[in-house]
């Protein structure tokens, strides 16, 4: 496999173990307790967390903070567990079975928590570090606002300094966590610019607005948060006056990431309810998961699992070897903007992999799926909101293709690739995708960075391929002992390359230049695929493995 530098995932120090399949004993300890917790002490209280009982969910965040699930990123210095993105990846993931809390849970140990290790004094981090990493604090993070969301740095509260401290005003909408929360991340505008202010729920002047009444998630709690004159002291400003967007952004990264892992769970669960009733669900005196389309149903869901698995896994070790290799703190802060493209296009793909989870699971379970007694209708209504969570999804695509295309201009071989007609079909295609992806680029006029939005039609079309190409590499570099990885790859590379050459026409195809289109077309025909394979097949063989393992089995 050719390493493409500075854009898919490679072979590396970062690639040892990143696996979910491939944890060590500490890790599978971890992953036993968390899936024991969620089992005997979550779902059994999801209703009442759904009628808003606060002190139900304040009882579970105390609870996992006694268990050290809280803490996976914090320093032990400040209580934490220091454990890396791994393992905070795989407690995210366990957690995602959870219903309601696990987007509590994931709100409070990533940007409920994270901006103070990032971008905390000394002060701050054992002032909150300790209470937030024990449960005995819950955490929030204020950004968005009624006319301030995909647009969040155009955000309104006004922050103004006065002799005694910084006095705030303004609302914050759709806070998770806002009726629980003991203190909040904030963001208001100051005259210097965003700047991040940490604010105490007991301060005067903060209040919470009533519960949101929403679709799904209605275990979790979801209000506004209203400043009023709120005096916050100096030393509560978080990061830099007048820079708190270079805290936004990079949070919102690792949030991503987070959320994606969190995806990932509820992705396997939705599959694993599927398989379990499509064995007992008899029509035609036979059970449904013996019906070919049933199973191909089964077997599509698993393999856009085990590429969002590969992917959130191999870029949390990439994040992990930056925090093992880079000495200065400081450091690793300024190289995360780095990495906004991986953990864009892990949030993507892992909450559409979700909804092809769900809806396909509520499909199989027929008439029954829409019925509030089986747990899949809750899972529909609670899937959607990934979406739009931590920047909608098209935000996100705008992010992946802007990221790459800034690499791209400064040096074009990033997507250099060499075709190896003798490699075997995986590789060939692939590598073949790379190239599709480099001549659709390398055809379009260099777009003005300050007019990129005014062709968001391409933008995410190269989103898109490289979203594709990025989970296809991220699995192929997957340790795994089991011995249909290979079957899942040669599904998954072809069917990648499928996508990516009808993208690529796409592309092609809006290029004015008929000069520039006709030698583009031509070198695109110029390409030698392999023969197609029998994916019909392929997918059969699969799903026989996936039925006997109830679900997913990696």
């Amino acid at each position: 496999m050719v390493k493409v530098k500075g854009v898919f995932p490679y072979e590396g120090p970062h690639t040892d173990s990143f696996s979910s399949d491939e944890l060590n004993e500490e890790e599978q300890l971890i992953a036993n307790m968390i899936e024991q917790f969620v089992e005997e002490q979550v779902l059994p209280q999801n209703e009442a967390l759904e009628t808003n009982d606060y002190t139900v969910g304040r009882g579970l965040f105390q609870a996992s903070g006694e268990l050290g699930l809280l803490g996976a990123e914090v320093p032990e210095a400040y209580g934490g567990l220091e454990m890396g993105k791994k393992v905070s990846g795989l407690v995210a993931e366990k957690m995602g079975y959870g219903a309601s809390f696990s987007v509590g849970f994931n709100i409070h140990t990533g940007v409920g928590t994270l901006p103070y290790v990032y971008f905390g004094t000394e002060e701050q981090k054992q002032r909150y570090l300790p209470k937030l990493s024990s449960g005995e604090w819950v955490g929030a993070y204020a950004l968005t606002e009624p006319n301030a969301g995909s647009d969040a740095l155009s955000a309104r509260a006004s922050a103004k300094k006065t002799d005694e401290g910084w006095v705030l005003n303004g609302e914050k909408q759709w806070i998770t966590n806002a009726h629980m929360a003991d203190v909040y991340v904030v963001f208001a505008r100051s005259e210097e610019g965003m700047t991040c202010f940490i604010v105490e729920r007991t301060m005067d002047g903060v209040s919470v607005g009533p519960e949101e009444d929403k679709l799904g998630i209605r275990g979790s709690s979801t209000a506004t948060l209203i400043l009023e004159n709120v005096l916050v002291p100096e030393e509560n400003i978080l990061g830099v006056i007048g820079k708190g967007h270079h805290i936004a952004l990079n949070i919102l990264n690792l949030a991503r990431l987070k959320l994606a892992f969190s995806n990932v769970g509820m992705s396997k669960q939705a599959l694993e309810e599927a398989v379990k009733y499509g064995q007992v669900r008899e029509q035609f005196k036979q059970p449904l998961v013996k019906f070919p389309m049933i199973q191909e149903k089964l077997v599509n869901t698993a393999i856009e699992i085990f590429a969002a698995e590969s992917a959130t896994y191999y870029t949390a070790g990439i994040l992990d070897h930056l925090n093992e290799s880079v000495e200065d703190e400081q450091d690793v802060v300024k190289s995360l903007a780095n990495y906004q493209m991986d953990c864009a296009i892990n949030k993507v793909y892992s909450s559409e992999t979700l909804d092809t989870a769900v809806d396909e699971a509520l499909q199989i379970h027929g008439g029954y799926g829409y019925m509030k007694e089986y747990d899949v209708e809750r899972m529909y209504r609670d899937a959607r909101i990934n979406r739009l969570f931590e920047g909608t999804n098209e935000i996100n695509r705008l992010t992946i293709a802007k990221s790459f295309l800034a690499n791209y201009y400064k040096d074009n071989t990033i997507l250099d690739v060499e075709l190896d007609e003798t490699a075997d079909n995986v590789t060939r295609f692939t590598d073949l995708s790379v190239r599709l992806l480099q001549i659709a680029v390398s055809s379009l006029p260099e777009m003005d960075r300050s007019k990129m939005d005014e062709e968001q039609e391409t933008l995410r079309l190269i989103a898109d391929m490289l979203k594709d190409i990025y989970v296809l590499k991220a699995s192929l570099l997957r340790p795994s002992k089991d011995e249909t990885k290979h079957l899942f790859l040669e599904v998954l590379s072809e069917e990648t390359y499928r996508k990516v050459e009808d993208m690529a026409i796409s592309i092609l195809s809006s290029i004015e230049d008929e000069g520039k289109k006709e030698a583009a077309f031509e070198e695109l025909k110029s390409l030698s695929a392999p023969m197609y394979s029998n994916l019909i097949g392929k997918k059969r063989e699969i799903a026989d493995k996936l039925i006997n393992k109830n679900g997913y089995y990696f």
